[in-house]
């Protein structure tokens, strides 16, 4: 079954500054993972085409790191067809920059993690930020929410109040494998619920392995989420994502990764497993 994975990361540290990477819980990521690492990552697990995700570089790099994924995905000698950029939403300073980039064929979509330091709850909730959602939506580029499990349901009004913009929420909300605190789970799940009453609304099968503990987790501890995610939203509104390198924090391999979703998945209808795969990335970023 062909394979399109939707959020790509790739870094070279030479050439970009990654300052989360200097975080302890970040060291085995501190080193380049370029488009020869991912060929290699991939080998012969079906990957036919990718989509970029920004990787949170320094703020004066936001520029450099679009421009050199434009050229990749210009370029066509590697699977990346198209990207997702880093943009400074909810500062006021993001419609000109997103100026440069509003009708890129390549450029997809917006993302800026809401998880760090720099975007505390509520920041999404800010009238600057959803001015840019609705910019967004007017030029049909979507935007993906990668936010701390709890804040979730922050991200209702938002998409209520840009009803032009579709969105994405990354690695099923990134509720915590093994998370046993009820009243996180609960935010987490009224969140996510009320996300996927939205037919624009779609979600990432993604990253949930980056918070396991690197070896002791099976299928089965990642199942629930991924169960729960798929009945919410629907098979035609969910999205496998690699996320690699990230992954390996708590996978052995992309190939680890991507074959414990196949194992879960393995009793859904071949039509449904190709939906999560590959057609229902095709369909929302219109790729050829």
């Amino acid at each position: 079954m062909p394979i399109i994975d939707t959020h790509q990361h790739l870094w070279d540290l030479q050439r970009f500054d990654l300052p989360w990477t200097n975080s302890p819980d970040a060291a085995s990521l501190k080193r380049s993972f370029l488009p020869s690492d991912y060929a290699v990552a991939t080998q012969g697990l079906g990957i036919v085409k990718t989509v970029y995700m920004e990787v949170d570089v320094a703020e004066s790099q936001r520029h450099a790191e679009a421009e050199y994924v434009i050229d990749l995905c210009k370029r066509g000698d590697t699977p990346m067809v198209a990207a997702v950029i880093s943009g400074p939403v909810g500062t006021g300073e993001f419609a000109e920059y997103f100026d440069r980039y509003k009708t890129n064929q390549y450029v997809k979509g917006v993302r800026r993690v809401l998880h760090s330091p720099a975007t505390p709850a509520g920041y999404c909730q800010k009238p600057e930020f959803i001015k840019d959602m609705q910019l967004l939506g007017k030029h049909g580029k979507s935007y993906d929410f990668c936010m701390r499990a709890p804040e979730i349901p922050d991200a209702i009004p938002v998409v209520e109040a840009a009803p032009d913009t579709r969105f994405i929420v990354d690695h099923c909300g990134n509720l915590p494998v093994g998370n046993t605190d009820e009243k996180l789970y609960e935010d987490w799940k009224r969140g996510m619920a009320g996300l996927a009453k939205f037919d624009r609304v779609v979600c990432k099968i993604s990253g949930i392995v980056a918070s396991a503990k690197k070896g002791a987790w099976t299928p089965d501890d990642l199942a629930p989420t991924i169960n729960t995610c798929a009945e919410l939203f629907g098979k035609d509104r969910i999205m496998f994502a690699g996320d690699w390198p990230v992954c390996t924090l708590g996978a052995d391999s992309y190939a680890h990764w991507l074959h414990a979703l196949q194992e879960i998945v393995k009793d859904w209808s071949l039509e449904d497993q190709r939906k999560l795969f590959h057609d229902n990335a095709v369909k929302f970023y219109g790729l050829a």
